[in-house]
């Protein structure tokens, strides 16, 4: 079944397109209620952050825009130390998107939702005219205990700086696709709750964690030392890449410092944590090529230091870079 702009009429198509795809896939006691607006129990603090989704493709290697945009809202949340608990699905559907498709999509964000932790609790959907493309928005909502305060002005000299893995995936996937190259390299979209809370739980001392999305590992980075008003200086031997991904970058001339992820978080710690934070996501789903790749420094700005002992000034992506990444 194509899609048409009847679904978005409001009327008996509507209904049935609800009923068949998204319900269906969604079902839980707060969203079949069907009201205006979903009541849910809340939490004396709370985190709150929202997104939206416009990759090209909505299929890749690895994922689909469903999983991607549960686990892009679910680690925002979680990088402010909030336990994920809610969140809204908003679909725009251009016409002539073809309804199986879209039931994929539904389906592996529910799959996604599940793995989190999160309840789909509530959501819109629009069609509009077009030529078959599906775009997502999301928002998700977590609980933060009174007496944590994980953001990015609390990096101190001497904190230790951890990625949780290889860096690079998900942009080399979605730029592959597109350009029709076969090779074995997936998307990294995944959520991180596991690390998140193991490290938490572990009374490990969270500075700041931020997850690696669109503008890199650099522009991350350079976020956080701007914040903090602070260096990081940063090995580049240490610093996770898959074999397949540094090939296909430097064939491609793209510097693995500002190439995409959607399954990494930097984490700065005190130095003293940072062995034992190590471990704990290497233990934890997604985190097995964690690595400490950095230093907190007193002056500004990220500086790399090469294999050969060199360093260069690593700045924030400048101009588009991948366009639709997420």
């Amino acid at each position: 079944m194509k899609i048409t702009l009847a679904h978005g009429s409001g009327g008996k198509s509507t209904s049935e397109l609800i009923d068949k795809v998204f319900a269906k896939h969604f079902s839980n006691p707060i969203l079949n209620m069907m009201e205006d607006s979903a009541v849910v129990d809340g939490s004396s603090k709370i985190a709150v952050t929202t997104d939206s989704f416009v990759v090209t493709p909505v299929i890749f290697k690895g994922g689909d825009i469903g999983r991607l945009s549960v686990c892009g809202t679910v680690n925002d949340l979680l990088m402010r130390g909030a336990k994920p608990k809610y969140i809204t699905s908003a679909f725009i559907i251009e016409e002539g998107a073809d309804s199986d498709l879209l039931e994929q999509i539904v389906k592996s964000m529910a799959e996604t939702a599940k793995e989190a932790g999160v309840t789909v609790i509530c959501g819109d959907t629009k069609v509009i005219e077009g030529s078959g493309g599906i775009y997502i928005n999301t928002t998700g909502v977590g609980f933060v205990k009174e007496s944590t305060d994980i953001v990015s002005t609390n990096l101190r000299t001497g904190d230790s700086v951890i990625i949780s893995g290889n860096t690079g995936d998900h942009h080399a996937a979605i730029l592959s696709a597109r350009m029709g190259i076969e090779n074995n390299i997936k998307s990294d979209n995944a959520p991180l709750v596991e690390m998140v809370d193991k490290m938490l739980k572990a009374g490990i001392e969270l500075h700041c964690m931020r997850d690696v999305t669109r503008g890199g590992l650099g522009t991350v980075l350079n976020e956080l030392a701007k914040a903090s008003h602070v260096n990081i200086e940063i090995n580049e031997e240490n610093i996770p890449v898959d074999s397949e991904v540094k090939a296909f970058a430097k064939i491609l001339g793209l510097d693995i410092m500002h190439m995409g992820n959607e399954g990494k978080l930097v984490a700065v710690v005190p130095e003293k944590d940072a062995q034992k934070a190590v471990e704990i996501i290497r233990k934890s789903k997604y985190g097995e090529n964690a690595q400490i790749i950095g230093t907190v420094k007193s002056g500004e700005g990220v500086d790399l230091i090469t294999p050969i002992g060199g360093k260069r000034r690593v700045n924030v992506l400048y101009g588009e870079g991948l366009p639709r990444i997420c």
